[in-house]
């Protein structure tokens, strides 16, 4: 591709392992994701439809509960042991769950346990996408410069949105042509082992070996204090000293994936199956041709990033969305058909909420030694949060107020992603009256005289 034609030879390897393994990653956690249709089915136990609900949504949440955990161990062994040794790890535990849940017993045959088990394996996978994901934005944008940093840090993105259509192709075979289920996990497992020795090529960054090979942090802290007080870690992440107000920017950017994501491929799920007659196999084809959308929009705006900034970006997917967002119910209350439903999931897959392609510049503005924890964990809480929220909080609202109570989620999260945004532009602006420069330029200059 032109774009990343700047690249030398090892950073272009390292954009094909990451790719790859992003994508394996995301094949293994998006595989029960869109076949949970199927699966809870033969792992939990039947009940009425409330309960049913309940379930389903502690299922789809659980991967992403106990992410801030995973951010957390994650973080720090990328910020103290390696980024490369993170990415390498994450790899196997996910080959791991999906041995294990390939091979697992039904609900039919061992009883509460299989749904037990079931739980943890989705949990350990949760746990090991979030070292992956931000692993691979964070070694990718310390290797790379702007411009061509955005589009390559997006491309991740594009790498994680292939693996989840590849695993709903799989799902497709796998219902609609009865195809036994386990043989899709035994696949995922085996390309996830072969993920895991491709990444063994991988180089630590030179910006981690750099700051590593420094002074402990609290000596690194006292120095940067002792040679330019204004380059304090809090000024380093934003330009009027609100180190909370950009961590709270980050945090709601982090949110819009979430609530999209849920809307586009689970929120519809039981009004197609209840109202048009949709089986499991036919749901998960309909989500198929949506990650179609999904990956075409993703792999636009990744493109789009090399020549417009990032944040007009998501600035224009807010002011979209919020539009969208209001007149949401309408649209849903006046769908009468199964295609009417696919176009409002399609509108929501091609403009949706979400840091991509922004992640790199964001992640930059994390100094070095600490970017693999913070960025980590505010991902993680965003995430957590937010499908929690969704997956229990629709159920409730939706039996209240109708298609109406999906407001009370989407338009704050919408407000909040737009706000954030606007957070970034400002301090964007900021730096550039102040010296001229680009904002990830400027950035580094202040790692280099805080001895970063």
């Amino acid at each position: 591709m032109s774009i990343l034609k700047s690249l030398n030879r090892e950073q272009k390897e390292a954009v094909g392992l990451l790719q790859i393994g992003t994508f394996l990653e995301y094949f293994d956690l998006m595989l029960y994701v869109h076949m949970a249709v199927l699966l809870n089915e033969l792992f939990f136990p039947k009940t009425d439809p409330h309960t049913a609900a309940l379930l389903s949504a502690f299922a789809f949440c659980s991967t992403f509960l106990l992410r801030p955990f995973g951010a957390i161990i994650f973080g720090y062994i990328g910020d103290h042991i390696g980024r490369k040794t993170t990415v390498v790890m994450t790899t196997l535990m996910m080959s791991l769950s999906c041995i294990i849940m390939a091979n697992l017993p039904t609900y039919a045959e061992i009883g509460i346990s299989a749904a037990w088990i079931v739980t943890i394996c989705r949990i350990v996978q949760g746990l090991s996408s979030m070292g992956e994901v931000i692993g691979a934005f964070v070694y990718m944008t310390e290797i790379t410069k702007p411009p061509v940093r955005y589009p390559a840090v997006a491309f991740i993105n594009v790498a994680g949105t292939t693996g989840a259509l590849a695993a709903l192709g799989i799902a497709t075979l796998v219902t609609k042509y009865e195809f036994n289920w386990r043989i899709a996990f035994w696949i995922g497992a085996g390309i996830a082992v072969v993920g895991s020795i491709a990444r063994t090529r991988l180089r630590e960054t030179p910006d981690f070996i750099e700051s590593k090979h420094r002074s402990e942090l609290k000596k690194l802290k006292a120095l940067e204090k002792a040679k330019n007080p204004e380059f304090t870690r809090t000024n380093i992440l934003g330009v009027d000293g609100s180190e909370k107000k950009t961590l709270l920017a980050f945090f709601l950017i982090y949110c819009g994936r979430p609530v999209c994501f849920y809307l586009a491929y689970i929120y519809f799920n039981q009004t197609l199956m209840t109202h048009y007659g949709f089986s499991s196999a036919d749901i998960i084809y309909n989500n198929f041709l949506l990650a179609i959308f999904d990956l075409s929009s993703c792999f636009f705006v990744s493109i789009l990033s090399y020549r417009i900034s990032p944040l007009k970006i998501l600035t224009f997917k807010s002011w979209f969305f919020i539009g969208f967002g209001i007149i949401l119910p309408f649209c849903i209350f006046n769908a009468t058909t199964a295609s009417h439903i696919f176009a409002i999931q399609a509108i929501i897959v091609l403009m949706p909420l979400d840091d991509c392609p922004a992640n790199g510049m964001l992640i930059n503005l994390i100094p070095v030694l600490k970017r693999m924890t913070e960025a980590s964990v505010l991902y993680a809480l965003a995430r957590a949060i937010i499908y929690a929220v969704t997956s229990f909080g629709f159920v409730y609202l939706v039996e209240l107020w109708g298609h109406y109570g999906i407001w009370i989620v989407v338009l704050p999260t919408t407000f909040g992603f737009l706000w954030g945004t606007k957070h970034f532009e400002k301090l964007e602006t900021s730096y550039v009256k102040k010296d001229g420069d680009s904002f990830d330029s400027t950035k580094q200059k202040i790692n280099i005289a805080a001895g970063m």
